[in-house]
């Protein structure tokens, strides 16, 4: 299987352990994953210049597209934001019509029905928990873990249509496929505080601080994100007896990958 790459702004810069530990996950595997020159997915500009969004996405499209190839993000807010620009092209020829000639002057051609697909769901359906476990040669049987969600895998959920966005159960499907025992936990479908941190700090962290409670309240020892956004928001605020880790740092371990490949420390 080869995918093209979507890394996007966020991972880089706040949250690299994130694409180190997906590469090593997907390389065994058995994924090739394509790098290519993208841009920004369009999610900053979306409430600004709708045609500067739709630009910035389409053209990602088009670029695995002219090499026949799906896009795999990590983040998130690139998979929403990509997937709803599709959704909204789909439905204005307009704007279609637009995003068409602005992207032929680059000798690209416009395809807003190439695949997109963000890391759990790539694992869930093209690869599956049990061609997963079948792989696993350490299970993380003794880890109790909380599946944190994150808003833009589930919602809205006729534009990314991962899962239920009501009773979601891929999360906890791909831990289990890892060895790792799930916990149920009340607030594991809500929002982390990320999106609003800037322009409402307070209530940003008042969501995160009852999001990490929560989660260890239920014994949970691991709350395990899966968008770099979420990873950022919640690590550093983490209490006693609580670590927040990415999906693919579980994975690895589980499929044998050493904590240093993960981008984790020797104390995992």
């Amino acid at each position: 299987m080869r995918v093209a790459l979507f890394v996007g702004c966020k991972i880089p810069a706040a949250v690299p352990a994130y694409e180190t530990s997906a590469r090593a996950v997907l390389a065994r595997l058995g994924v090739e994953l394509v790098g290519l020159d993208f841009g920004c997915c369009g999610y900053p500009q979306r409430s600004l210049r709708l045609d500067a969004y739709l630009l910035l996405a389409a053209r990602n499209l088009a670029l695995a597209a002219a090499r026949r190839l799906e896009v795999l993000t990590l983040c998130q807010c690139c998979y929403g934001s990509l997937r709803f620009a599709q959704h909204l092209l789909a439905g204005d020829p307009a704007a279609r019509t637009f995003v068409a000639a602005a992207l032929a002057e680059e000798g690209l051609a416009l395809e807003p029905s190439a695949g997109v697909h963000h890391l759990l769901d790539l694992l869930a359906k093209a690869i599956g928990p049990e061609a997963i476990a079948a792989r696993v040669k350490k299970p993380q049987g003794d880890r109790r873990v909380a599946a944190h969600y994150g808003c833009h895998a589930l919602r809205p959920s006729d534009v990314v249509a991962l899962d239920n966005p009501h009773a979601p159960t891929v999360f906890e499907r791909l831990l289990a496929a890892a060895g790792a025992r799930t916990v149920e936990w009340p607030r594991r479908l809500e929002c982390c505080g990320a999106p609003i941190a800037a322009g409402s700090p307070v209530l940003a962290d008042r969501l995160r601080t009852a999001k990490l409670a929560d989660a260890r309240d239920a014994g949970a020892g691991w709350l395990c994100t899966a968008c770099p956004w979420c990873q950022d928001q919640l690590a550093p605020a983490a209490p006693e007896g609580l670590r927040v880790i990415l999906y693919p740092q579980v994975l690895g371990l589980a499929l044998g990958v050493s904590p240093a490949a993960l981008g984790l420390d020797d104390d995992v």
